[in-house]
């Protein structure tokens, strides 16, 4: 199966999806992984310029680690990401190029301005790389069988699926553990294991789940 994977910062594809990344990966699956931009507000300290290359850097060794080769990063503006034309047929292109079956995304009601921005965007251009329409759009038409929204910042309100990551957490947590930009500023890794045993608990599903919303 092809995958893409929508990330709007490095980091939030393992954050949301890191788990059941690792599954699809084990099973053979193909995953590209799309960041919107290259999280160069991520640091007080840390000049933008030299944070946006520090950040792919780890992503590229992040994503590695999971067996993941195929990264795409768009390089917009941290915390400034536009819902516009540049970003639709950027997308569009993406979708029809690599022919995913599946995409994951953030969920609509994230916390973080760009989140919500990126599931705007991606769940606009998935309807849109599937018509026969947009001449300034590259490829013939595709569709999407399926998409999956994920949860970061703000935990979904309601889910349609749990997947059981337990055999995957250290992996995740591992491959986390190497943005070291961003756990200098927030323990990201022990935010997202508490909110993946919680989902772990209260589904009955696995000791730790990560939750996703279908659309």
């Amino acid at each position: 199966m092809r995958i893409i994977v929508f990330a709007p910062h490095p980091d939030d594809e393992i954050l949301g999806c890191g788990g059941t990344m690792i599954g699809h990966i084990e099973s053979g699956d193909q995953i590209t992984v799309v960041y919107m931009t290259s999280g160069d507000a991520g640091s007080h300290h840390i000049p933008k310029e030299q944070l946006g290359p520090i950040r792919e850097e780890e992503a590229h060794s992040s994503c590695s680690l999971l067996g993941i080769t195929d990264l795409v990063f768009l390089r917009n503006p941290d915390g400034y990401l536009a819902y516009d034309q540049k970003n639709l047929v950027a997308i569009i292109n993406l979708i029809r190029d690599r022919k995913p079956e599946l995409i994951y995304l953030p969920h609509l009601h994230d916390g973080h301005k760009d989140h919500r921005v990126t599931y705007e965007l991606v769940a606009e251009a998935k309807g849109r790389a599937g018509g026969p329409w947009f001449q300034e759009c590259q490829g013939d038409p595709w569709q999407v069988a399926m998409a999956l929204a994920y949860e970061v910042w703000t935990p979904l309100q309601q889910f349609s699926r749990a997947v059981d990551i337990t055999p995957y957490m250290e992996k995740k947590l591992a491959a986390l553990n190497l943005h070291q930009s961003q756990l200098a500023n927030f323990r990201l890794d022990q935010a997202i294991q508490g909110l993946n045993r919680y989902r772990g608990i209260m589904t009955g599903e696995g000791e730790y789940c990560e939750c996703f919303q279908i659309l």
